[in-house]
């Protein structure tokens, strides 16, 4: 029985510590690494029709591109709601203080 993985994983590397990768996990098999706009190939890519293989690969490169943006923007929005829980805990804090000071 084989593991179920994500069509896509989002990986980085402490050896590369500027670079975010994309692992696509499904044929065409690739790595890409977002910033540097390379594409690392872990299937030969080989079929009856040259051009269509090229398609698919292309389109899977695409999709991985859209796939990571969204990604990262969640990320980014998680951010923004631990900010807000943050800023919440402070307002309560303060909301205690000052009813601690009107009893004294």
């Amino acid at each position: 029985m084989y593991m179920k993985l994500p069509k896509f994983l989002l990986a980085d590397n402490s050896e590369f510590p500027d670079d975010i990768y994309v692992i696509h996990t499904e044929y065409p098999r690739f790595i890409l690494n977002v910033d540097e706009e390379e594409v690392e190939w872990l299937d030969d890519l080989e079929g009856d029709n040259e051009e269509t293989v090229a398609d698919e690969a292309t389109k899977a490169v695409e999709e991985a591109y859209k796939w990571c943006d969204k990604e990262i923007d969640s990320y980014g929005d998680d951010d923004e709601d631990d900010d807000d829980d943050e800023d919440d805990d402070l307002e309560e804090d303060n909301d205690e203080e000052d009813k601690d000071e009107k009893k004294l």
